[in-house]
């Protein structure tokens, strides 16, 4: 017979389960289905019909044709997609190399340098939103991809740093200096050596902060505005004072999620090894 605490464990897990699931399960139900059918109900009492409803049905693309037929969808996703990657190629290796410095280099005050850098990143985006604003209007970057840019690499710079040299400081200085007397410098020691252990971390931090930028909605509606607007903004522009487009909204969310559930899969060994390597320490 089962302990009841191993039955505990099972439930927990379960109702856990269900708890995330189902609106996924409900979205992507949702966008293949027409409007008209997205919100039937099965009769009262009819538990069976609410899979029949879920799972069972004459599937359509009428959703994904109509938010994608006047091209303004397809560009809200080539933006998203512009400015998380743009973002994440600035952030990682320019917190790579100053993970670098603070982990290796005898720089006087680092430790009070490395706690301003975090705390940077510890302040709510709205908390900043306003200064952001009026020096991103005066300097000409306001509603444009490159501000837009520059705005998720302000938040994610000191996140990509702050994790990675955790993973660096994991790595015993004696791998380098080994490395330095086979007659390789700084770089050719950091290049074979430290960056091979640590790129799970790497993975990790491209992850992480890919979903920053990729999930944003209030640096995008405020300082991208209509000249960078990404998929967020326009997802939640499909709800106005007059009408909601349930079913356009699923299939744009929908569509949101697959490049992150795809990313997420093809690293899952780097990120979850990268995100346990920090435990690791000793």
């Amino acid at each position: 017979m089962p302990k009841p605490g191993r039955i505990l464990k099972w439930l927990g897990l379960a109702v856990f389960f269900l708890w995330t699931v189902t609106p996924i399960v409900f979205m992507i139900s949702a966008s293949f289905k027409g409007t008209s059918d997205i919100f039937k109900l099965p009769p009262l009492g009819d538990w069976g019909g609410i899979f029949n409803l879920l799972f069972f049905f004459d599937a359509s693309l009428v959703q994904f044709e109509s938010i994608f037929h006047d091209g303004s969808f397809f560009s809200h996703l080539l933006t998203s997609i512009a400015a998380t990657g743009l973002s994440v190629l600035i952030s990682v290796p320019a917190g790579l190399a100053a993970a670098y410095a603070l982990s290796r280099a005898n720089i006087p005050g680092k430790k009070h340098l490395y706690f301003w850098v975090i705390t940077t990143r510890m302040a709510p985006p709205i908390a900043v939103m306003i200064p952001l604003y009026v020096l991103w209007r005066s300097i000409g970057a306001l509603h444009t991809l490159p501000g837009l840019v520059l705005a998720y690499v302000t938040f994610n710079l000191p996140f990509a740093i702050w994790l990675l040299r955790g993973f660096m400081d994991s790595i015993p200085r004696e791998l380098e200096e080994a490395a330095y007397v086979d007659g390789k410098g700084r770089i050719g020691a950091f290049m074979e050596i430290i960056f091979p252990l640590i790129r799970p971390g790497v993975g990790a931090t491209v992850i992480l902060c890919s979903m920053f930028a990729w999930n944003d909605y209030l640096f995008a509606l405020i300082l991208g505005g209509r000249g960078a607007k990404t998929l967020p903004v326009g997802i939640s522009e499909l709800a106005s004072a007059t009408q909601i487009h349930w079913g356009q909204i699923m299939a744009g969310g929908l569509v949101m999620i697959l490049p992150m559930v795809i990313l997420g899969l093809a690293i899952r060994k780097s990120l979850v090894t990268g995100l346990t390597m920090g435990a690791m320490r000793g």
